[in-house]
């Protein structure tokens, strides 16, 4: 069975992660308000990824798709993972896109408060 576009560029973003420094703790880690894409350790931070991938930068890119109610729901996701793990490292929500100008890590992408 091929694997879904989704999943391949999960995939791409471990390895460009892994590139980074960082220590992949997790993939599509579900909770009761969505999904974490991937779960990573970066330090002594926990950083909490979103991967987007598009085929074209049109209607704002990949990085447009990580809008406030995504993020809302991710900050959620990230707060049941902390809570379940017994996590207390300092939390980060980084998003790595893919799109038709290559693959870009934003570190920091957003802050919940």
């Amino acid at each position: 069975m091929a694997k879904r576009p989704g999943t391949r560029a999960e995939e791409r973003a471990c390895r460009l992660l892994r590139r980074e420094g960082y220590q992949i703790v997790a993939r599509n880690w579900r909770g009761r308000f969505g999904e974490i894409d991937i779960v990573a350790r970066e330090g002594a931070i926990i950083v909490f990824v979103e991967v987007k991938a598009r085929s074209g930068d049109g209607f704002g890119g990949p990085r447009a798709a990580v809008d406030a109610a995504k993020q809302r729901r991710i900050a959620l996701t990230a707060a049941e993972f902390l809570q379940a793990t017994g996590c207390e490292l300092a939390a980060r929500f980084d998003v790595v896109t893919f799109s038709g100008s290559g693959a870009t890590l934003l570190r920091n992408a957003f802050w919940v408060g």
